[in-house]
């Protein structure tokens, strides 16, 4: 049996929602690239117009390429597995998959299996999203994850300490793998819903917001996320380049955020912002 290979070649920030978006045209396996993904489907069994559609869409927006041939059919968990491995944080957080042995010898273990959502660690942002995490006091806090694709900054805030984890994700998929990863690390107090900030109702404050996701979307909600802060809470962002500071930052402070901390690595940053008292 023969399938459909569709590479794509895109931004880091953009290959989230693009693999959402394919999946929506017919394509059901996906494999990270170091430039981008592969999408795969039975032969001829996707929307051809959707797909025009699609790069057309984000075409405008940044530089993709779509490239379509046709190879035989393969074991993807196999090649899957090949490719995908654990990843180490700051020698303090083993992050892994569930067909990888464990090692007791680091003081957190996340066990992540991503599928198609984003999330694994071994992007940047993510690496900084969990090395910043643990940098954090989490005990005894409350935490939201927004846009939490695999859920694995859930999963940590929840091995830190927070007594309660508010998850959520525009995309179906995500969310319910993300409740499979919340499930496979026995975090009983992380919830995952589907859904947006802005349609999403929450009862109370967050001591802690943790927002991984691209500078568009973080400049958007950055009042929604200042809403649910406490005075003195913690917002800890990702998912942008460092040259993208001055402008986060600028819409921060209109928001009553000030800048604690950033970091950086390999040209992406993360920042670490307090809500001031008022």
């Amino acid at each position: 049996m023969y399938h459909t290979r569709l590479r794509v070649t895109c931004d880091p920030e953009y290959a989230e929602i693009l693999m959402a978006e394919i999946a929506e045209a017919g394509f059901d396996t996906f494999l990270e690239t170091d430039n981008g993904f592969e999408a795969y489907v039975e032969l001829e069994k996707f929307d051809k117009e959707q797909l025009e559609f699609i790069k057309e869409k984000y075409d405008s927006q940044t530089p993709i390429i779509f490239y379509q041939d046709r190879i035989e059919r393969r074991n993807w968990n196999e090649e899957w597995e090949k490719n995908y491995k654990p990843i180490v944080v700051e020698g303090k957080c083993l992050i892994r998959a569930d067909f990888h042995e464990p090692e007791k010898k680091y003081p957190y273990e996340v066990i992540i299996t991503p599928k198609m959502s984003f999330g694994t660690g071994h992007h940047q942002t993510t690496y900084l999203m969990i090395k910043n995490q643990m940098e954090i006091d989490h005990r005894g806090k409350r935490v939201m994850d927004a846009g939490c694709g695999t859920a694995i900054l859930s999963v940590m805030a929840s091995k830190l300490g927070a007594t309660e984890v508010q998850a959520f994700d525009i995309d179906e998929w995500s969310v319910s793998n993300g409740r499979e990863n919340i499930e496979v690390n026995q975090c009983q107090n992380a919830h995952n819903q589907q859904g947006k900030l802005s349609e999403l109702k929450f009862q109370g404050l967050f001591d802690i917001i943790l927002a991984n996701i691209n500078k568009n979307v973080l400049l958007e909600e950055m009042r929604l996320y200042q809403k649910y802060l406490r005075p003195g809470g913690i917002l800890l962002l990702s998912g942008f380049y460092s040259d993208d500071i001055p402008d986060l930052l600028a819409e921060g402070i209109q928001c009553g955020l000030v800048e604690l901390k950033r970091d950086e690595l390999e040209n992406w940053a993360a920042l670490v912002l307090i809500r001031v008292a008022t």
